[in-house]
């Protein structure tokens, strides 16, 4: 049977295992087949106020409730769009203003983070589930469904200051999800522990692994990322099997040598993804959980979570980093030239370009940053072909593994030399005693600046790069913070750095 809706994931679980549960948040939980009726309810609820095809923001914390919600809302033959309720409120009237909408689904304690635009007409999702399901009504709306439909939209941040929504189809994440818990041996006997915001495609992985396969999603609360060892109580008293979690996240744990307090000894698959992993917290890692699958993820965004994996070796010396490796089934990643010719020669850079039916729908009312990065691909003449330009640059080695090399706007000229700011990192990364580090590169005084959390004086920093890297490499400028500042996402914040250089 080919799928048209991920709908038919959760009718399917709901079927096989109506009374299991199907997610948990720290405060409620819920079963299958209580999933399955509340979205039903929720979705005749939703329909009434929003045309088919349409975005639902929900300005909800991440939880069970706002699982129903998502699912209500295509249940309605809509798509959802979480808006997070930290935002600031211009952050959020920006984002209602790209979608166009004046209703948004939230609840009642959340209410008061709605920002203060005239006609703006809050729904609250309490009052949604009391709406009595309507048989023929989600039957209409699921009988005109196709398998392009939006499912989701996140917003990124935009270059223009502008947040980007980036629209997903039901497609792409099925085809992606359907290799993706077959790849990984996601099973219903798993415990998936979701670590990233609901905003964020990681927790698209989560939500759809567990939905597919009857896992148990275990929606860790946010608190915890501040309290690493109750963070680790909470992994093993809920024996957490499957972690797909962004690098910071995973750092936040070995930088205060969590795993030495409790290992959670029931995580069988560490999958990562958002930056590159330091070495030396991934040997942590490994060191604690010697039976677990440790798997390096890459892909933005704008192609439905990842689009190259690598699984660790552990008998492997990684002396050029770990690669992101090959591309997943269904989907082609190459590189392209400044010209636009295909890069195949070993060890040469080039943007990593993308194609198949993993590519987002586009940004949402956005055609010119869509026609922008959805391109043509040179490379297919006969016939039009989209294709997503990361802005990334990879380079392959002579097995044809693909290793990332940092952003092209992370690439930067000093002392006639072109240098990629990832790899200072990296070596920073590598000095002993150093947690984290960032590097930029300040263009009116010419020079680099390190950042780092770490116990190392910047002195001995650079003694030590004089022995790896060449002069023009080696920053000037040792910043050492308390901790790196993070992105909503779990991200090194690159922006609040610069910003706090003057720049």
């Amino acid at each position: 049977m080919i799928m048209r809706n991920v709908l038919e994931y959760l009718e399917h679980s709901a079927s096989l295992y109506p009374n299991k549960t199907a997610a948990a948040d720290g405060e409620t939980a819920c079963t299958y087949s209580q999933l399955l009726e509340d979205a039903r309810k929720l979705g005749s609820g939703i329909a009434p106020h929003f045309a088919v095809r349409t975005p639902v923001p929900v300005l909800m914390e991440k939880g069970v409730d706002t699982l129903k919600v998502f699912f209500g809302a295509v249940y309605a033959g809509c798509f959802y769009v979480l808006i997070n309720p930290d935002f600031p409120a211009p952050r959020i009237e920006s984002i209602l203003n790209t979608l166009q909408c004046r209703r948004v689904v939230t609840s009642r304690k959340m209410q008061e983070k709605l920002p203060p635009v005239s006609g703006l007409e809050p729904l609250f999702w309490e009052d949604l589930l009391e709406t009595p399901e309507d048989p023929a009504l989600l039957r209409r709306v699921r009988e005109n469904a196709l398998d392009t439909d939006p499912l989701y939209a996140n917003f990124t941040s935009g270059s223009t200051g502008t947040p980007k929504g980036v629209v997903v189809a039901h497609r792409s994440v099925i085809d992606f999800i359907e290799c993706f818990t077959e790849l990984f041996h996601i099973t219903e006997e798993d415990v998936i522990g979701n670590q990233a915001p609901f905003d964020f495609d990681v927790s698209v992985k989560d939500i759809y692994s567990a939905i597919k396969t009857g896992a148990r999603l275990e929606i860790i609360p946010r608190s915890l990322f501040s309290a690493p060892a109750a963070l680790l109580d909470h992994l093993c008293d809920r024996q957490v099997t499957t972690m797909v979690w962004a690098v910071s996240a995973l750092c936040l744990i070995t930088t205060f040598h969590g795993l030495d307090y409790r290992t959670p000894q029931s995580v069988n698959k560490v999958l990562f993804s958002g930056e590159a992993m330091p070495m030396k917290h991934l040997k942590q890692w490994m060191e604690h959980l010697p039976h677990a699958r440790f798997v390096n993820l890459y892909g933005p965004t704008e192609i439905t979570c990842n689009c190259t994996w690598h699984e660790v070796d552990r008998s492997r010396v990684y002396s050029d980093g770990l690669p992101i490796g090959r591309s997943f089934p269904n989907e082609r990643v190459f590189l392209l030239d400044e010209e636009g010719h295909e890069v195949q020669e070993p060890g040469k850079t080039g943007e990593i370009c993308v194609s198949g039916t993993a590519l987002a729908l586009g940004y949402y009312n956005d055609p010119t940053q869509t026609e922008s990065r959805f391109a043509l691909n040179p490379l297919t003449t006969a016939y039009p072909e989209r294709m997503y330009r990361t802005g990334d640059l990879g380079w392959r080695n002579q097995e044809g593994e693909l290793f990332f090399a940092g952003r092209k706007d992370f690439q930067i000229k000093h002392m006639g030399h072109r240098i990629e700011l990832e790899e200072i990192e990296r070596a920073v990364s590598a000095v002993d005693g150093v947690e984290r580090a960032c590097c930029l590169f300040d263009e009116k005084k010419s020079r680099l600046l390190a950042y780092y959390v770490g116990s190392p004086a910047g002195r001995d920093i650079r003694r030590t790069l004089s022995e790896t890297l060449p002069v023009f490499m080696i920053p000037g400028v040792y910043i050492q913070l308390e901790h790196m500042p993070m992105t909503a996402n779990g991200k090194m914040d690159r922006k609040a750095l610069k910003e706090r250089n003057g720049r």
